[in-house]
């Protein structure tokens, strides 16, 4: 049982494989010949593995400027991270976590048939890593076995149909009406940071996109090349502050050629990422079709933070840059009030603040851009903050998630747990089901417009 579970556990925490069996499904559900569906269900697969690769490639460079930087600022404290907590939580919690995220998909597939939140949610680290979350705060909360697994996986399924849902309407701008979803549990933050942006002025000529740029300096607008510069004198700065003795704990290269090389090779998967990106786009949405007419009427694909890179790279750089001065003012605001310092982490701040800044840009231009993001830096400074004496209740000490959702999930439900006990948490999944199932029961005009169109 445990090895058929661990199967689905690795089969479905890996969204190249989920975007591969949805291509697939919906290319035979459009009865596509066999050599399309073939490369129709490749290429996705294909696409995401570029663009995890490039992912990883950027997180292996941002590590080392994490450790230079706090080195050389003498900054000592939490760093959240997604992938620590979620492996020290393995070790007592794998069978529940596992169970907990193939219940979560059911539900998510269930409610995208019936109700009217048509998301599927595809990225599977993502719903591994709050399959992670809920196992920990439900079993703190006194639920186990098989009351713990439904009802994590009904939390699971439910937040995966309604936080894409939740501010599509700013995915919309994003994408310019690209037929896609949010599918990272970062999601509350990107909207907050479009919401912040709308009461600046947006439109085209404000975008960050179309940033003037003298002659001399217009090798600039090239994504690759402005990225490398930016990132060159953050590199350098920090491996400057660090010191050739630290830095050579990390490199026998000398240690300002290693800050130059590391910030060129994190460019390079900036790139790689994009191109992935395009991979996907490029099959997966025409392929998803077939799901959205045959299988799950008017379904819509969530997808990872990373494939909305593409549609607004100068806001990606903005996003970042702020984000991070963002956590770094939020750093010492958390550590005045709760006397711990949650250092900036620099895979949070790239991913997490890049997306921000995407959002920001599509709801309010260039000053959206940077005021969102900075928003997003001082909220995944402060959420995790509030979440670690939830994790410390269960034994997690000193480590907490990096990403806002999953922050604002388990305060959620560690605090309701803590004032109204197991009738609190039993009352937020009830609420959240009241969510997906009420809207279904009330007809609307587009309903009635979508019904006479069917017949």
């Amino acid at each position: 049982m445990v090895a058929v579970l661990d199967f689905f556990k690795s089969l479905l925490s890996q969204p190249a494989w989920i975007m591969g069996i949805f291509a697939f499904v919906g290319l035979v559900a459009l009865k596509r010949p066999g050599h399309k569906i073939m490369t129709g269900t490749l290429k996705p697969i294909l696409g995401y593995l570029m663009l995890s690769a490039g992912a990883d490639f950027i997180t292996a460079n941002l590590t080392p400027l994490g450790e230079m930087i706090q080195e050389g600022f003498h900054i000592t404290g939490v760093v959240p991270n997604n992938e620590v907590i979620t492996s020290m939580a393995q070790t007592v919690l794998g069978v529940e976590t596992m169970s907990i995220l193939i219940v979560g998909y059911v539900i998510n597939i269930l409610v995208a048939r019936f109700t009217k939140f048509k998301y599927i949610f595809l990225t599977g680290h993502h719903s591994f890593f709050m399959a992670c979350l809920l196992s920990a705060v439900l079993q703190a909360s006194g639920l186990k076995g098989t009351q713990l697994i439904v009802i994590g996986g009904w939390f699971l399924g439910l937040a995966s149909a309604i936080l894409p849902a939740i501010g599509q309407k700013y995915t919309l701008k994003v994408t310019g009406g690209d037929d896609i979803a949010m599918g990272h549990f970062g999601s509350l933050a990107y909207y907050i940071s479009a919401w912040v942006g709308s009461f600046f002025k947006g439109g085209e000529e404000n975008s960050t996109e179309h940033i003037q740029v003298p002659e001399k300096w217009s090798f600039l607008r090239d994504t690759t090349i402005s990225t490398a510069l930016t990132m060159t004198i953050f590199y350098l700065i920090a491996a400057i502050a660090a010191g050739s003795e630290f830095v050579a704990t990390l490199s026998n290269d000398n240690f300002i050629l290693f800050a130059v090389t590391s910030a060129l090779k994190f460019s390079v998967g900036v790139a790689i990422v994009y191109s992935g990106v395009r991979m996907i786009l490029s099959d997966l949405l025409p392929a998803f079709q077939g799901i959205a007419t045959k299988i799950i009427p008017n379904s819509i694909p969530a997808v990872d933070c990373a494939v909305f890179f593409t549609y607004a790279p100068t806001a990606v750089v903005i996003g970042f840059i702020s984000s991070f001065i963002g956590g770094l003012i939020g750093m010492f605001l958390v550590g005045a009030a709760f006397g711990v310092f949650i250092i900036p982490g620099m895979v949070p701040h790239f991913f997490c603040g890049a997306t921000a800044g995407i959002y920001g840009n599509a709801a309010g231009g260039k000053k959206g851009a940077v005021v969102g993001a900075f928003i997003n830096g001082l909220l995944i400074t402060v959420a995790p903050a509030l979440l670690l004496p939830v994790l410390d209740s269960f034994g997690f000490a000193n480590t907490t998630f990096g990403d806002f959702d999953f922050a604002v999930i388990g305060i959620l439900i560690g605090k309701l747990f803590e004032y109204l006990g197991s009738a609190g948490v039993y009352g937020l999944l009830a609420v959240l089901s009241a969510v997906v199932i009420v809207p279904n029961l009330i007809k609307t005009k587009s309903d009635v417009i979508n019904h006479i169109t069917q017949e």
